[in-house]
């Protein structure tokens, strides 16, 4: 079953991950030129090609313990920008240890369906990140 919005987009994209499905992964994403991908210390992927050829090298290793959590939403139309915290599980340790991404995702509304259109990720951390109101933003810069 296709997804039909773009909650249902994001849950496919990151249980792909998780399941190490290259093909799942990319059904996610809108099959366009101008797609934008950029992972942690990487460089600004453009169009469906470069993004298909990072993710099949993320996952030649295996499955990505990635998940999804602290969504906030922001609905315009036939776009919706979805702000995630990306909780990490990494391999090879029994301590549950993890690290934390800060990711927006943009999805779009295609032809084919709600599709994601840009993925960006910055430096993960050991501990979760922060969320600052207005008031609270410049204490951390």
């Amino acid at each position: 079953m296709l997804p039909n919005t773009p909650d249902e987009v994001e849950h496919a994209f990151y249980e792909a991950l998780q399941h190490g499905d290259l093909e799942r992964v990319m059904a996610c994403w809108a099959d366009e030129d101008d797609v934008v991908c950029v992972h942690p210390g990487g460089a600004r992927l453009i169009g469906h090609a470069a993004v298909r050829a990072v993710y099949g090298q993320l996952l030649a290793d295996g499955p990505l313990r990635v998940h999804a959590e602290r969504v906030r939403r922001l609905d315009a139309g036939s776009c919706s920008v979805h702000s995630v915290a990306e909780r990490v599980d990494l391999p090879g340790n029994d301590g549950g240890q993890q690290a934390w991404v800060v990711a927006t995702n943009v999805y779009a509304k295609t032809v084919q369906g709600w599709r994601l259109v840009a993925h960006h990720a910055s430096p993960g951390r050991g501990e979760e990140p922060q969320e600052a109101t207005e008031g609270q933003a410049a204490l951390l810069h």
